[in-house]
């Protein structure tokens, strides 16, 4: 609390100064930006797959993204959940697909993952109902930006 001149014009008696301030608010606000610099890298999620890599656009889109992966070892997993087999693919995959409310499905497949495994896995989702299906790449150049 500061103290400057009186209202009244008499000098004799001085007046409160009501200042705010907010060097306690800046300083807080600078440890929470430290503190989400260091835990923004962090929070990055998904699964270890190596992709192929091929000449294309991205993608945009806003909606909440079903994603199935075939893993190198074979292992397919329906939104990071791991499935048993092909077998029961379709039904897990309806189920998904009517609760997210989107008809797009995004297949990421590890380049070392045999043709006839991504050809089963695009059967049993054509089997499912599913006819818009993105598959998943890296760029071939990661230095070119994207245009």
């Amino acid at each position: 609390m500061a103290f400057g001149p009186s209202d009244n014009g008499d000098n004799s008696r001085p007046g409160l100064l009501s200042d705010i301030n907010v060097t306690p608010m800046v300083d807080v606000m600078l440890v929470l930006l430290i503190i989400f610099m260091v835990a923004a890298p962090m929070m990055t999620q998904g699964l270890d797959v190596d992709l192929p890599k091929v000449d294309a656009k991205a993608m945009r889109t806003d909606q909440d993204l079903v994603v199935l992966t075939i893993k190198a070892d074979g292992q397919i997993l329906l939104d990071e959940t791991p499935l048993a087999s092909v077998d029961n693919l379709d039904a897990q995959v309806k189920a998904v697909l009517r609760a997210k409310r989107t008809e797009s499905l995004f297949l990421k497949a590890d380049r070392t993952v045999p043709y006839g495994q991504v050809a089963a896995v695009m059967g049993a989702l054509r089997e499912a109902g599913v006819t818009n299906v993105g598959l998943v790449t890296e760029p071939s150049d990661r230095s070119r930006s994207p245009q």
